[in-house]
């Protein structure tokens, strides 16, 4: 078989088990297209030893026909925010250089047991803070598809690398992290399948905290069907989570039917956006005439309180990043700062955090300090609480009222160009005006590829689901990837 690190995990796991292939001919088909990208900057730390080895224990477990699962021997990239053992973990900041934990992040863990086989660490925004994969110590991750004229593009972030990989076919599927949007944003901006499960439903243990009340890990794929078999393997209950929810994880595959008549489609009147592109715009009508067509029933709903999702999660997020990121101050693990005769252990946390943080997450720690402080708790952070309340209120309602799922653009453009001037920050987190309010409500969204632009750069649409029903979600999103027929992908120029 040709170009074996093209395939979807689900045509990789059926030739497996036909014997038309191995786990160590993917290995090294995935090992190869990585050496010759480094241009795209998507692996922060290549692990082929470590790949080869577990490509041939798969192997050894597939050829023993014992019921393996299904994820076992497909090769695919963990997210550098993920604790993995033994190889370098630095969610992409200065101030974790040298940290290699002890142990294994509960999700990754999953997937190892599972037989997949990690072919690296990807590249990210440092600490999972952006959304165009510049603020990483690594250098940027680029977007293997170009604009007509060539200019180098974002991925998004925070799950860049994880995105530029899967599109660019370095790995079969990916792991990302969606604190605000940074698995469907990114999905949108490549290509690519992107889901972000309820929240509870994948465990944040040995994950590098962001925003530990928004932060959930999901898995990035070429297909809804792919994202149905990583997603299943990912998730699972774990007593080491307080948040993890105690609930059996249904077979996604079995549940992708197609089937969608009856559904109901909510389409909220929020999201149309002033200065919204048209490209954008036709996008998501097609989208919602694809599912009509498919037999669901189209309702126009509201969301009200949509407006102050973005105000409100850039109130929560730094806050609860400024009580997370307290813990990295040179004494335990990682980066520490140079210090002058004289300097005591003040001056040596204040070194090494200016020395170790990049500006993002000074600016993001700075903010959370800030609205957690006690003359503000109550006219920020507690104001943002009380709107992510209703925000999720307006969710529990649509849903209440026989709404099934709701549809959505997921990005406010195509992917935008690296390295432009940005004066003010914000600017950058209207990137997540369509997603942020899927975290704040706890609730399950996935990011599938739709359409192109005029400069013919992927764009996707968002679906929400109802909590603890991804089953449901990726049904949904099956019926409306089978309607687009997105199979495009990126000219290789690296």
């Amino acid at each position: 078989m040709g170009d074996l690190n093209k395939l979807t995990i689900a045509e990789a796991r059926d030739a497996l088990r036909k014997g038309e292939t191995t786990a160590v001919a993917l290995t090294e088909a995935c090992l190869k297209a990585i050496d010759s990208a480094d241009a795209l900057g998507a692996v922060a730390h290549k692990t082929p030893d470590l790949a080869l080895e577990r490509a041939r224990a798969a192997d050894e477990r597939l050829q023993a026909r014992e019921e393996a699962p299904a994820m076992c021997g497909i090769p695919v990239g963990i997210k550098d925010l993920f604790c993995t053992e033994g190889v370098p973990s630095q969610a992409a900041s200065k101030i974790l250089e040298g940290f290699r934990p002890d142990y294994e992040s509960t999700v990754s863990g999953k997937l190892k047991d599972a037989g997949a086989v990690m072919v690296g660490k990807l590249n990210m925004d440092e600490f999972a803070m952006g959304s165009s994969n510049e603020t990483s110590v690594y250098g940027n991750a680029i977007n293997p598809w170009k604009a007509e004229g060539g200019a180098a593009l974002t991925p998004g972030g925070s799950s860049g690398g994880s995105a530029s990989a899967v599109a660019a076919d370095l790995c079969l599927a990916a792991t990302g992290t969606d604190t605000g949007g940074s698995i469907r944003q990114p999905a949108a901006f490549t290509g690519i399948v992107g889901l972000k499960p309820t929240y509870g439903r994948c465990s944040r243990w040995g994950i590098v905290a962001f925003a530990s009340s928004l932060d959930q890990a999901g898995p990035m794929t070429r297909t809804v069907r792919d994202a149905a078999i990583m997603g299943a393997a990912m998730m699972g209950h774990d007593p080491k989570d307080s948040t993890s929810a105690d609930m059996a994880v249904p077979d996604f595959e079995a549940m992708l039917t197609g089937d969608i008549r009856g559904k109901v489609i909510g389409i909220p009147k929020e999201y149309r956006m002033d200065g919204m592109p048209v490209a954008i715009g036709k996008l998501w009508s097609d989208g919602a005439e694809m599912l009509k067509d498919a037999g669901a029933e189209i309702r126009d709903i509201s969301l009200p309180h949509t407006r102050y999702a973005l105000p409100a999660y850039y109130v929560i997020a730094p806050a609860e990043a400024s009580s997370n990121l307290a813990r990295y101050d040179g004494v335990r693990f990682g980066h520490r700062a140079a210090l002058a005769p004289g300097d005591g252990i003040t001056e040596m946390y204040e070194k090494t955090r200016a020395e170790g943080f990049g500006d993002e997450v000074k600016r993001r720690v700075m903010i959370g300090t800030y609205v957690l402080s006690a003359g503000f708790y109550d006219a920020y952070y507690n104001r943002a609480r009380k709107v992510r309340a209703l925000i999720k209120r307006d969710f529990d309602e649509a849903f209440a009222a026989g709404v099934d799922s709701i549809l959505t653009p997921t990005t406010p453009s195509a992917a935008f160009a690296l390295g432009r001037e940005v004066s003010d920050p914000v600017e950058m987190y209207l990137n997540d005006v369509f997603t942020v309010t899927v975290n704040l409500a706890g609730l399950p969204g996935i990011s599938v590829p739709v359409g192109r632009d005029g400069q013919g750069l992927p764009l996707g649409l968002q679906l929400i689901g109802r909590p603890w029903e991804e089953g449901a979600l990726l049904n949904t999103a099956y019926a409306l990837e089978g309607a687009a027929g997105f199979v495009a992908k990126p000219a290789k120029w690296w």
